[in-house]
Protein backbone atom coordinates (compact mmCIF):
# COMPACT_ATOMS: atom_id res chain seq x y z
CA UNK A 1 0.00 0.00 0.00
CA UNK A 2 1.28 3.45 -0.94
CA UNK A 3 0.34 4.90 2.43
CA UNK A 4 1.52 2.04 4.62
CA UNK A 5 3.83 3.37 7.25
CA UNK A 6 3.18 6.98 6.29
CA UNK A 7 2.95 7.91 9.94
CA UNK A 8 6.09 6.06 11.04
CA UNK A 9 7.70 9.43 11.56
CA UNK A 10 5.23 9.93 14.37
CA UNK A 11 6.62 6.87 16.16
CA UNK A 12 9.79 6.89 18.24
CA UNK A 13 12.58 4.98 16.57
CA UNK A 14 13.39 2.77 19.54
CA UNK A 15 12.02 1.61 22.89
CA UNK A 16 11.27 4.45 25.27
CA UNK A 17 9.94 4.77 28.77
CA UNK A 18 6.16 4.88 28.85
CA UNK A 19 4.64 8.22 29.67
CA UNK A 20 1.64 8.64 31.94
CA UNK A 21 -1.82 8.61 30.38
CA UNK A 22 -3.43 11.94 29.62
CA UNK A 23 -4.32 13.68 32.83
CA UNK A 24 -7.95 14.33 33.56
CA UNK A 25 -10.75 13.64 35.98
CA UNK A 26 -11.43 10.12 34.69
CA UNK A 27 -9.21 7.08 35.33
CA UNK A 28 -8.13 5.28 32.16
CA UNK A 29 -7.65 1.52 32.63
CA UNK A 30 -5.35 0.25 29.88
CA UNK A 31 -6.38 -3.25 30.89
CA UNK A 32 -8.59 -5.64 28.94
CA UNK A 33 -9.84 -7.00 32.24
CA UNK A 34 -11.54 -3.67 32.91
CA UNK A 35 -14.27 -4.64 30.46
CA UNK A 36 -15.07 -8.06 31.92
CA UNK A 37 -17.35 -7.08 34.80
CA UNK A 38 -19.24 -4.35 32.90
CA UNK A 39 -19.60 -6.71 29.95
CA UNK A 40 -21.27 -9.41 32.00
CA UNK A 41 -23.46 -7.31 34.25
CA UNK A 42 -24.03 -3.96 32.56
CA UNK A 43 -23.76 -4.30 28.77
CA UNK A 44 -26.17 -1.41 28.23
CA UNK A 45 -24.25 0.98 30.50
CA UNK A 46 -22.03 3.45 28.70
CA UNK A 47 -18.39 3.58 29.89
CA UNK A 48 -17.07 6.54 31.86
CA UNK A 49 -16.78 9.66 29.74
CA UNK A 50 -19.38 8.65 27.17
CA UNK A 51 -22.90 9.79 26.34
CA UNK A 52 -23.06 13.19 27.97
CA UNK A 53 -25.88 14.46 25.79
CA UNK A 54 -25.29 17.99 27.04
CA UNK A 55 -21.68 17.99 25.84
CA UNK A 56 -20.81 20.91 23.58
CA UNK A 57 -17.89 20.29 21.21
CA UNK A 58 -15.03 22.74 21.67
CA UNK A 59 -13.43 24.88 19.00
CA UNK A 60 -10.32 22.68 19.28
CA UNK A 61 -12.34 19.48 18.82
CA UNK A 62 -15.50 20.42 16.91
CA UNK A 63 -16.40 16.87 15.90
CA UNK A 64 -18.01 14.59 18.48
CA UNK A 65 -16.54 11.09 18.43
CA UNK A 66 -18.76 8.03 17.99
CA UNK A 67 -17.11 4.79 19.14
CA UNK A 68 -18.23 1.64 17.31
CA UNK A 69 -17.53 -1.65 19.09
CA UNK A 70 -16.40 -4.96 17.60
CA UNK A 71 -18.21 -8.21 16.88
CA UNK A 72 -19.69 -10.08 19.87
CA UNK A 73 -18.85 -7.23 22.24
CA UNK A 74 -20.77 -4.26 23.59
CA UNK A 75 -20.02 -0.63 24.38
CA UNK A 76 -19.29 -1.76 27.94
CA UNK A 77 -16.64 -4.28 26.88
CA UNK A 78 -14.90 -2.26 24.24
CA UNK A 79 -14.50 1.29 25.50
CA UNK A 80 -13.56 1.28 29.18
CA UNK A 81 -10.21 2.80 28.17
CA UNK A 82 -11.03 4.65 24.95
CA UNK A 83 -14.04 6.63 26.16
CA UNK A 84 -12.44 8.20 29.26
CA UNK A 85 -9.15 8.71 27.42
CA UNK A 86 -10.82 10.76 24.69
CA UNK A 87 -13.02 12.59 27.20
CA UNK A 88 -9.97 13.58 29.23
CA UNK A 89 -8.50 14.98 26.04
CA UNK A 90 -11.43 17.28 25.42
CA UNK A 91 -13.73 15.30 23.13
CA UNK A 92 -17.47 14.74 23.31
CA UNK A 93 -17.67 10.94 23.21
CA UNK A 94 -20.62 8.69 22.40
CA UNK A 95 -21.08 4.92 22.48
CA UNK A 96 -24.00 2.63 21.67
CA UNK A 97 -24.88 -1.01 21.12
CA UNK A 98 -26.02 -2.39 17.79
CA UNK A 99 -26.59 -5.63 15.94
CA UNK A 100 -28.51 -7.46 18.65
CA UNK A 101 -29.87 -10.77 17.38
CA UNK A 102 -33.64 -11.12 17.29
CA UNK A 103 -33.53 -14.44 19.14
CA UNK A 104 -31.52 -12.96 22.05
CA UNK A 105 -32.74 -10.62 24.79
CA UNK A 106 -31.81 -7.00 24.13
CA UNK A 107 -29.59 -6.54 27.18
CA UNK A 108 -26.96 -9.22 26.65
CA UNK A 109 -23.16 -8.93 26.41
CA UNK A 110 -23.06 -10.43 22.92
CA UNK A 111 -23.89 -7.59 20.53
CA UNK A 112 -22.80 -6.70 16.98
CA UNK A 113 -23.75 -10.11 15.56
CA UNK A 114 -26.69 -9.10 13.37
CA UNK A 115 -26.78 -8.39 9.65
CA UNK A 116 -24.16 -5.71 8.97
CA UNK A 117 -26.44 -3.92 6.52
CA UNK A 118 -28.99 -3.38 9.28
CA UNK A 119 -26.29 -2.54 11.83
CA UNK A 120 -24.99 0.19 9.50
CA UNK A 121 -28.42 1.77 9.59
CA UNK A 122 -28.29 1.68 13.38
CA UNK A 123 -24.94 3.46 13.16
CA UNK A 124 -26.53 6.04 10.88
CA UNK A 125 -29.32 6.65 13.38
CA UNK A 126 -26.75 7.10 16.16
CA UNK A 127 -24.76 9.58 14.08
CA UNK A 128 -27.93 11.57 13.39
CA UNK A 129 -28.79 11.56 17.08
CA UNK A 130 -25.32 12.81 18.05
CA UNK A 131 -25.33 15.56 15.43
CA UNK A 132 -28.76 16.73 16.56
CA UNK A 133 -27.73 16.79 20.22
CA UNK A 134 -24.38 18.53 19.77
CA UNK A 135 -25.15 20.84 16.86
CA UNK A 136 -22.00 19.62 15.10
CA UNK A 137 -21.75 19.45 11.32
CA UNK A 138 -19.90 16.12 11.25
CA UNK A 139 -18.73 13.34 13.55
CA UNK A 140 -15.50 11.37 13.75
CA UNK A 141 -15.85 7.59 13.88
CA UNK A 142 -13.45 5.38 15.84
CA UNK A 143 -14.10 1.65 15.80
CA UNK A 144 -12.53 -1.72 16.48
CA UNK A 145 -12.68 -4.78 14.19
CA UNK A 146 -16.16 -4.86 12.58
CA UNK A 147 -16.78 -1.45 14.13
CA UNK A 148 -13.65 -0.03 12.52
CA UNK A 149 -13.96 -1.79 9.19
CA UNK A 150 -16.75 -3.20 7.09
CA UNK A 151 -19.62 -1.81 9.20
CA UNK A 152 -18.74 1.91 9.12
CA UNK A 153 -17.52 1.56 5.55
CA UNK A 154 -20.93 0.17 4.55
CA UNK A 155 -22.41 3.27 6.17
CA UNK A 156 -19.94 5.56 4.38
CA UNK A 157 -19.80 3.83 1.00
CA UNK A 158 -23.30 2.44 0.52
CA UNK A 159 -25.63 4.50 2.72
CA UNK A 160 -24.10 7.91 1.97
CA UNK A 161 -22.74 8.45 5.47
CA UNK A 162 -19.57 10.07 4.13
CA UNK A 163 -21.43 13.39 4.06
CA UNK A 164 -21.69 13.28 7.87
CA UNK A 165 -18.22 11.97 8.76
CA UNK A 166 -14.95 13.90 8.86
CA UNK A 167 -12.47 11.27 10.11
CA UNK A 168 -12.68 7.48 10.20
CA UNK A 169 -10.23 5.61 12.45
CA UNK A 170 -10.20 1.82 12.28
CA UNK A 171 -8.44 -0.17 15.02
CA UNK A 172 -7.68 -3.73 13.81
CA UNK A 173 -10.42 -3.17 11.21
CA UNK A 174 -12.15 -6.05 9.46
CA UNK A 175 -11.64 -4.82 5.90
CA UNK A 176 -11.77 -6.87 2.69
CA UNK A 177 -12.70 -10.14 4.39
CA UNK A 178 -10.77 -12.29 6.84
CA UNK A 179 -9.61 -15.89 6.61
CA UNK A 180 -9.80 -16.06 10.43
CA UNK A 181 -6.46 -17.88 10.40
CA UNK A 182 -7.86 -20.19 7.67
CA UNK A 183 -10.91 -21.19 9.77
CA UNK A 184 -13.10 -19.55 7.14
CA UNK A 185 -11.99 -22.22 4.67
CA UNK A 186 -13.57 -24.96 6.77
CA UNK A 187 -16.74 -24.23 4.81
CA UNK A 188 -15.23 -26.36 2.05
CA UNK A 189 -14.21 -29.14 4.44
CA UNK A 190 -16.00 -32.48 3.93
CA UNK A 191 -18.53 -31.21 1.38
CA UNK A 192 -21.36 -30.53 1.82
CA UNK A 193 -21.16 -30.69 5.61
CA UNK A 194 -18.80 -27.72 5.84
CA UNK A 195 -21.15 -25.50 3.86
CA UNK A 196 -24.14 -26.59 5.93
CA UNK A 197 -22.34 -25.60 9.13
CA UNK A 198 -21.10 -22.35 7.59
CA UNK A 199 -24.51 -21.37 6.22
CA UNK A 200 -26.14 -22.30 9.54
CA UNK A 201 -23.70 -20.04 11.36
CA UNK A 202 -24.57 -17.23 8.97
CA UNK A 203 -28.27 -17.72 9.63
CA UNK A 204 -27.75 -17.55 13.39
CA UNK A 205 -25.23 -14.69 13.51
CA UNK A 206 -24.90 -13.05 10.06
CA UNK A 207 -22.06 -10.70 10.98
CA UNK A 208 -19.71 -13.64 11.54
CA UNK A 209 -19.84 -14.94 7.98
CA UNK A 210 -20.32 -11.51 6.36
CA UNK A 211 -16.80 -10.63 7.46
CA UNK A 212 -15.29 -13.80 6.01
CA UNK A 213 -13.20 -13.62 2.89
CA UNK A 214 -15.23 -14.12 -0.26
CA UNK A 215 -18.55 -12.95 1.16
CA UNK A 216 -20.61 -10.89 -1.27
CA UNK A 217 -20.88 -8.04 1.24
CA UNK A 218 -17.20 -7.19 0.69
CA UNK A 219 -17.85 -6.59 -3.00
CA UNK A 220 -20.79 -4.39 -2.10
CA UNK A 221 -18.72 -2.28 0.30
CA UNK A 222 -15.34 -2.11 -1.46
CA UNK A 223 -16.28 -2.80 -5.08
CA UNK A 224 -16.31 0.88 -6.05
CA UNK A 225 -13.22 1.74 -4.01
CA UNK A 226 -12.36 1.67 -0.34
CA UNK A 227 -12.85 5.36 0.36
CA UNK A 228 -15.09 8.30 -0.38
CA UNK A 229 -14.19 11.99 -0.92
CA UNK A 230 -14.29 14.27 2.09
CA UNK A 231 -13.33 11.67 4.70
CA UNK A 232 -9.86 11.19 6.19
CA UNK A 233 -9.06 7.55 7.00
CA UNK A 234 -6.58 5.98 9.42
CA UNK A 235 -6.06 2.27 10.05
CA UNK A 236 -4.15 0.97 13.08
CA UNK A 237 -2.97 -2.54 12.36
CA UNK A 238 -0.94 -5.15 14.24
CA UNK A 239 0.90 -7.85 12.35
CA UNK A 240 0.07 -10.22 15.22
CA UNK A 241 -3.67 -10.01 14.57
CA UNK A 242 -5.11 -13.50 14.88
CA UNK A 243 -8.70 -12.59 13.93
CA UNK A 244 -8.52 -10.37 10.84
CA UNK A 245 -6.06 -12.29 8.68
CA UNK A 246 -3.93 -11.83 6.72
CA UNK A 247 -3.31 -8.62 8.64
CA UNK A 248 -2.56 -6.60 5.50
CA UNK A 249 -6.21 -7.08 4.45
CA UNK A 250 -6.94 -4.33 6.95
CA UNK A 251 -5.19 -1.58 5.01
CA UNK A 252 -7.25 0.79 2.92
CA UNK A 253 -6.35 2.16 -0.50
CA UNK A 254 -7.28 5.64 -1.59
CA UNK A 255 -6.64 9.34 -1.08
CA UNK A 256 -6.57 10.69 2.46
CA UNK A 257 -5.57 7.27 3.86
CA UNK A 258 -2.88 6.62 6.46
CA UNK A 259 -2.16 2.97 7.23
CA UNK A 260 -0.14 2.48 10.42
CA UNK A 261 1.41 -0.84 11.44
CA UNK A 262 2.05 -0.77 15.19
CA UNK A 263 5.31 -2.74 14.88
CA UNK A 264 6.90 -0.30 12.42
CA UNK A 265 9.60 1.33 14.52
CA UNK A 266 8.48 -0.62 17.60
CA UNK A 267 9.30 -4.31 17.39
CA UNK A 268 8.43 -4.85 21.08
CA UNK A 269 4.73 -4.13 20.53
CA UNK A 270 3.20 -7.63 20.53
CA UNK A 271 -0.42 -6.54 20.75
CA UNK A 272 -2.88 -8.80 18.96
CA UNK A 273 -6.50 -8.26 17.96
CA UNK A 274 -8.00 -7.91 21.44
CA UNK A 275 -5.14 -5.96 23.00
CA UNK A 276 -5.50 -3.12 20.51
CA UNK A 277 -8.75 -2.07 22.21
CA UNK A 278 -6.85 -1.30 25.41
CA UNK A 279 -3.35 -0.40 24.22
CA UNK A 280 -2.20 3.05 25.27
CA UNK A 281 0.00 3.23 22.16
CA UNK A 282 -3.08 2.68 20.01
CA UNK A 283 -4.99 5.45 21.73
CA UNK A 284 -2.10 7.86 21.30
CA UNK A 285 -2.22 7.13 17.58
CA UNK A 286 -6.00 7.69 17.68
CA UNK A 287 -5.47 11.13 19.21
CA UNK A 288 -3.00 11.98 16.45
CA UNK A 289 -5.48 10.85 13.80
CA UNK A 290 -8.31 12.91 15.30
CA UNK A 291 -6.17 16.02 15.74
CA UNK A 292 -3.26 15.87 13.27
CA UNK A 293 -2.45 19.55 13.82
CA UNK A 294 -1.43 18.74 17.42
CA UNK A 295 0.03 15.29 16.75
CA UNK A 296 3.00 14.19 18.82
CA UNK A 297 5.41 11.24 18.52
CA UNK A 298 4.07 7.98 19.94
CA UNK A 299 6.72 6.40 22.18
CA UNK A 300 7.68 2.77 21.77
CA UNK A 301 7.44 0.48 24.77
CA UNK A 302 6.72 -3.26 25.22
CA UNK A 303 3.07 -4.22 24.76
CA UNK A 304 1.99 -7.71 25.80
CA UNK A 305 -0.62 -9.70 23.88
CA UNK A 306 -4.01 -9.84 25.61
CA UNK A 307 -2.68 -7.76 28.52
CA UNK A 308 -1.54 -4.47 26.95
CA UNK A 309 -1.26 -2.71 30.31
CA UNK A 310 1.37 -5.17 31.60
CA UNK A 311 4.95 -4.06 30.97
Amino acid sequence: MAAVGAAIAMTAAGPAAAQEPATGPLPVPFDLGAGILPAGLFPETAPAGANDWNCTPSAEHPNPVVLVNSTATSQAIAWQAGAPYLKNNGYCVFTFNYGNLAWLPGKVPLQALGDIRLSARELGAEVDRVLAATGAAKVDLVGHSQGGGILPLYYLNVLGGAAKVDKMVGISPSNHGTTLNTIAFLRSFVPPVGWWVYEGLGDIAPALTQQAIGDELSSEVYGSGDTRPGVTYTTLVTKYDQIVTPYDQQYLVGPNVTNITLQDGCSVDFSEHLATMYSERVWRFVLNALSPETASPVPCWPVSPYFPGVR
